[in-house]
């Protein structure tokens, strides 16, 4: 072991197995001798001796609906707009909707409708165009002098 400093750990040098006895970790390579766990390939983390594994006692339970609605909407907050207007991603004057929060790459492609959520304050005229819109939302939004477009 090489002490560079005081505090030597972080500078200890990398294990390299397998590079010949002077190494400290050659022949080989902290596996121990023979046996199954010294070879390569070896996959038994969840072999039980030939019992029934404990993953196929448990009965399957459920299913992913993959058509559930709400797993594809995007939910942003009244906060997240105001955010996006402080750091200069959206201009004041353009139009918010799903499309072009997906070009400008602050939603993800997945999500095909959009929900607006009233968590924060407004500041700025916002002009949204949105599937879903709560109430809380709806009341800052045109309290601020911005305007909601809802999609059908």
């Amino acid at each position: 072991m090489k002490l560079n400093t005081i505090n030597s750990r972080i500078h200890d040098p990398k294990i390299r197995p397998g590079r010949g006895i002077g190494s400290g970790k050659g022949k080989t390579s902290g596996r121990g001798h023979k046996g199954q766990k010294s070879r390569s390939g070896v996959a038994i983390k969840s072999f039980e001796g030939g019992q029934m594994p404990l993953y196929r006692r448990l009965p399957k339970r459920g299913f992913k609906n993959v058509h559930n609605q709400k797993f594809r909407t995007a939910i942003i907050n009244v906060s997240d707009i105001e955010k996006f207007f402080e750091t200069k991603k959206i201009s004041t004057t353009e139009k918010i909707n799903l499309k072009s929060l997906q070009n400008l790459k602050l939603v993800n492609k997945k999500y095909e409708k959009l929900k607006i959520l009233g968590n924060g304050e407004v500041k700025n005229k916002i002009n949204i165009e949105a599937n879903k819109v709560s109430k809380p939302a709806k009341t800052k939004i045109e309290s601020a002098g911005g305007t909601i477009s809802i999609i059908k």
